[in-house]
């Protein structure tokens, strides 16, 4: 019975989403194309072929990898694609916020035909020629001065947070005092990054970017914290290379992300070690002064290799701090009945896209930041890339130094 409440309830679900999804490629194509062209136009037909051939690459960029295509055709699809994606997300806001604005324009355009109708009365005589051409109907202009509008907004929109994940992700600075920590451990730096999402779009030169960005923060340690790639090693080896020029005073971690699990899991755990990362799969290492654990991915469930807390943290000293890797900024519950101290975590992006933080709220406890549970502190990253369209919008990149402070110092 569980099951087939299960069931009808993601179909149900997928039947809003689809409905959803339609019903706004419809309102766009109604009020960009269809209330701004005339019947039978070339500028209708454009439009029209724009929206169904964007939405067709947007389709053909997420199935693609799954799909067994090659990978060369991917990439040719996936920017147009995976940009178009984020470009009718805001020709849709901004066409919304037009609602707004088109009763006040409508009224603005009535009083002054009003009022220039009355002058015209006065002013010229019955004898005058009326050959003026017919003017464009109140409503044509209002749609097609709103769609302009709109469209310029958007595109504006997006080739702003296009250009801030091409530039590449900023240094974030965050002290973390935690009450365990020796005083000798005061100061310790931790460049945190996550989420690079190297693959058909962002590839060998953005990682170049990151790895210089962390090595001229000059960390003692580096924790990759999951979904380096959306590919696989056959694909993506050339754009990873880059991470083995990675250099911390006591090394490179990292541990799986959900999207790893997307692409090869197997083959990925092996090559990061090739790369000189220190692979940290349910276990921790002793460093100096406190233990750095990590665990996989939830995703890893899928294939018998899910997060072990009790295998990375079980028999550990609780007299020592505890700092965690792991992914999902969820498994912050096990972390803190396993008395972790500080949890490092990515996977939301920040929401990437806004108003996708409202989203990314609802399925994690934290979206972006430093916040407490229980004893334990969770600091969540936005991310160095994105995934999908390389594309953010009031959720900048970022790659964080967190400096581990010592309450005895």
């Amino acid at each position: 019975m569980d099951v087939v409440v299960a069931v009808v309830g993601i179909v149900v679900g997928a039947g809003i989403v689809v409905a959803g999804v339609v019903g706004a490629h419809w309102y766009l194509w109604r009020r960009l194309v269809w209330e701004t062209t005339e019947r039978g136009s070339i500028a209708r037909r454009t439009g029209t072929g724009v929206i169904v051939a964007g939405t067709a690459l947007l389709i053909g960029a997420f199935v693609s990898e799954s799909a067994g295509v090659p990978f060369l055709i991917t990439q040719i699809i996936a920017w147009p694609g995976y940009l178009w994606g984020a470009l009718f997300l805001y020709l849709v806001l901004w066409l919304l916020v037009g609602e707004l604005v088109r009763p006040l324009l409508r009224r603005w355009i009535t009083h002054s035909s009003r009022s220039e109708a009355a002058v015209t009365e006065v002013r010229v005589p019955e004898t005058a020629p009326r050959d003026d051409p017919v003017p464009v109907s109140r409503r044509l202009f209002v749609s097609r001065a709103v769609g302009a509008a709109a469209t310029l907004a958007a595109v504006t929109t997006i080739g702003y947070g296009t250009n801030g994940v091409l530039s590449g992700p900023r240094v974030k600075q965050l002290t973390v005092p935690l009450a365990k920590l020796p005083r000798a451990a005061h100061g310790y730096r931790i460049a945190v990054v996550s989420d690079m999402h190297l693959g058909p779009i962002l590839g060998r030169g953005f990682a170049e970017r990151v790895v210089e960005t962390i090595n001229g923060t000059q960390p003692d340690l580096i924790a990759v914290v999951g979904d380096l790639v959306d590919g696989s090693v056959e694909h993506l080896r050339s754009a990873v290379e880059p991470l083995s020029r990675l250099h911390a005073r006591h090394g490179a971690y990292f541990v799986t992300g959900n999207h790893e699990y997307f692409s090869g899991a197997e083959q990925w755990i092996e090559h990061v070690q090739e790369l000189g990362l220190r692979l940290l799969t349910n276990s921790r290492t002793e460093l100096p002064h406190f233990d750095l654990a990590g665990v996989n991915d939830l995703q890893g469930e899928r294939i018998g290799q899910g997060p072990d807390f009790a295998a990375a943290l079980g028999d550990r000293d609780l007299a020592r701090t505890a700092v965690l890797l792991a992914h999902q900024p969820v498994q912050i519950h096990d972390a803190v009945e396993f008395g972790v101290d500080l949890q490092l975590s990515g996977h939301t992006h920040g929401g990437q896209l806004w108003p996708g933080n409202f989203i990314a709220g609802l399925a994690n406890p934290t979206v972006a930041g430093l916040e407490r549970y229980g004893d334990t502190q969770l600091y969540v990253t936005r991310g160095a890339g994105a995934w999908g369209p390389p594309v953010r919008v009031g959720a900048p990149s970022d790659i964080t130094v967190i400096e581990l402070a010592s309450k005895q110092a």
